[in-house]
């Protein structure tokens, strides 16, 4: 059964194509030509850091970005993580990402439900083996991770850094434009960058996930009201500049479907890297007896 729009599901981050002013692809990707990402680290099982649970390790060849919620947990973002077994995942309050073996076994999928809870809507995201049968998978669709490659990044004037006292404001703000999931821990993943008008917050973009060497720019949003004037493309530039001045890469996710969107990205300076897949699914409300399991479409 597909649900739109769930409501733990850590899906696209700032898919608000309407924000931004007709963009000249040439021109943008122009003003900075010559930025070229280094290659990126890639997980490694052989070496001492980053050091990955039983079987989470992934292949040399793998790119940290195949699956930043692991990089993340096991590398910038290791003290927020709690783990079961082979599960690592944030903690509620922070963001419902988690890590998932690519070959979960029964102990897996039991470690899983453990920490989430019965009946708990779990993400799986980029997860495209079998759901056991008795799990009911509650959202799936497909997505697409987009890299810089030549944004034209820049700080922003009128953007101010959001705090803690600033949360109550940011939820509300999430609530009304369902960029993806705030919650009210999650400024505490990264920068968080707003614009104010009247003393009101009417625009948000920030960081999430970080893996090695990369920052991906989430919950992008802007009050309906205040639309069509280009504030989300000014804080992704924004946030990007930050993210570039450490040294690092900017990332995103959005829905395959949502061309205007990908579009807009591509024009500001990001190009497709992947496609992946958004996919949640619920804990059984009572964990008993094995049952077959289910592939995922």
């Amino acid at each position: 059964m597909t649900v739109p729009e769930p409501p733990r599901l850590p899906g696209p981050g700032g898919d608000e194509p309407r924000d931004a002013p007709d963009a000249d692809r040439a021109q943008t990707q122009a003003a900075e030509a010559a930025h070229s990402p280094d290659l990126p680290p890639v997980l490694s099982r052989h070496g001492a850091e980053p050091r990955h649970p039983r079987g989470l390790e992934s292949a040399e060849s793998r790119h940290v970005l195949d699956h930043p919620a692991l990089a993340s947990l096991t590398g910038p973002h290791a003290r927020f993580a709690e783990r079961r077994g082979r599960i690592l995942r944030y903690p509620v309050d922070v963001s419902p990402w988690l890590a998932l073996p690519d070959d979960p076994d029964a102990d897996d999928w039991a470690d899983l439900a453990a920490l989430a809870g019965p009946g708990a809507e779990v993400p799986l995201l980029g997860f495209r083996g079998e759901v056991p049968a008795d799990w009911e998978i509650t959202f799936q669709g497909e997505g697409v991770q987009l890299v810089d490659y030549g944004l034209a990044a820049a700080p922003d004037p009128e953007a101010i850094r959001l705090g803690p006292a600033d949360v109550p404001e940011i939820l509300d703000l999430v609530a009304r434009t369902r960029p993806g999931p705030f919650e009210p821990r999650t400024i505490e993943l990264g920068a968080y960058l707003g614009i104010r008008r009247d003393g009101a917050l009417i625009a948000v973009a920030g960081e999430r996930l970080h893996p090695p060497g990369y920052t991906e720019i989430s919950a992008v949003c802007t009050d309906p009201a205040f639309r069509g004037q280009g504030l989300a493309t000014r804080l992704i530039l924004a946030v990007a500049h930050g993210i570039r001045e450490r040294g690092e890469t900017p990332f995103l996710h959005t829905g395959a479907g949502n061309a205007n969107a990908i579009r807009l990205y591509e024009s500001l300076g990001f190009r497709l890297r992947r496609t992946t897949q958004f996919l949640a699914a619920r804990v059984p409300e009572r964990l008993g007896e094995e049952r077959e399991a289910v592939p995922v479409a």
